[in-house]
Order: C-alpha cells, then structure tokens, then sequence
C-alpha cells in the first residue's frame, strides 16, 4: 500500500556536480523558521566519507545487512556503489515535515510507488559547466568518471519534474530558487 504521509518528500535529482547538496544544504540554512521544520537526509553510500558529498560512508557488507534488516526506504546501484535512503524519513514524513533527499533520478519510478506526496526537484545544469565541475572535484577517475560524463551528457533533462532549478551561475541564486519553489510546492499548491 502506497505510503500517504502530510509531509512532502522532495527528491532532489540532477547531473553528477550539479551542486545538489549545496543547494540542499543553502536551503536548510534559509528556510523560515515559522515554518514546519524541513528535513535533510543523509544517504548510506558504499564509498569512503567526501568533504564535498553529505553521506554516511559503509561498507558494501554491511549495506547488503542492512538492506535486508529494511533500514533503507529507496536505495540503489549506479557507477559500482550501493546508495541507500534511511527509513527514518517515514517518521518525519508523517509528522508532515518536508524532507529533502538526494536521489538518482532512476529511482523515482519506484518512489512513486511507494509514497503519495513526492515532490521532484531537478537541479539544471548545461553539460559542459557540470564537465567542468565533476572533473574539478576529482571523486572519480578512469571508467567511473567516464560513466558519470557519459550519463550527464544523456541526461540534460527530466521531463517529470515538478520544478526546475538553474545552478549554472551563481550559487545563492540557485538556493534562493529552489528556496521559492519549495515553500510554494509544499505550502501554497501542495495543502
């Protein structure tokens, strides 16, 4: 049975160095404080801990146990690692709290399934500025960065999304923009 909380969860989805937990972690820090408490989650990520990427680093036994033990709500595999979304967003998801989450936009299929109030966020970013950026933060090298360039390139747009924000310039704006279009998608068009 599909899972219908009052809270909103916001699916952050767009290409590798599009700057989605920069613009999650501006918009935390912006968000009005008369407003219900919004929610950041970090994701469970086989991959060592990054300066430049909010995640809880496992191992990819202990993904596999955890998998099994359904701590995780949506995970997923893409460029050899395993990414999982905590359970814990269904608590604040039903205290009617917006929660934001970093995801591949291959699992929102599947997150429609199960939740009832999903909200897509795609962060826009031309091709060759989100080149630039992969290649500048150094995650990746050889195949797997090849990958994340090959899929960006295919990838420039998402024809679901709910709303579109354009973080080719400055940063602030692109906060201050998704921002907006948060609070009017879960608080003026989403009650």
């Amino acid at each position: 049975m599909i899972k219908n909380f009052p809270g909103k969860l916001v699916l952050v989805v767009g290409n590798s160095g599009s700057g989605k937990d920069s613009i999650m972690k501006g918009v935390k820090e912006r968000y009005p404080s008369d407003l219900i408490s919004l929610y950041l989650t970090q994701r469970y990520i086989t991959r060592p801990y990054s300066d430049t990427e909010d995640n809880i680093a496992v191992t990819p036994e202990d993904f596999k146990i955890m998998s099994l033990q359904g701590e995780f709500v949506l995970e997923w595999h893409i460029y050899g690692l395993d990414y999982g979304v905590p359970i814990e967003i269904d608590e604040w998801l039903k205290k009617g709290h917006p929660v934001l989450v970093n995801v591949s936009r291959s699992i929102i299929k599947k997150a429609r399934k199960i939740y009832q109030n999903i909200v897509v966020a795609f962060i826009d970013v031309p091709f060759e500025i989100t080149l630039k950026r992969v290649k500048e933060r150094a995650r990746e090298s050889g195949i797997r960065l090849e990958e994340r360039i090959l899929r960006a390139r295919r990838n420039q747009d998402i024809p679901d999304a709910d709303f579109i924000v354009d973080n080719s310039g400055d940063l602030e704006d692109a906060i201050n923009e998704f921002l907006s279009n948060l609070i009017y998608v879960v608080y003026a068009k989403g009650k």
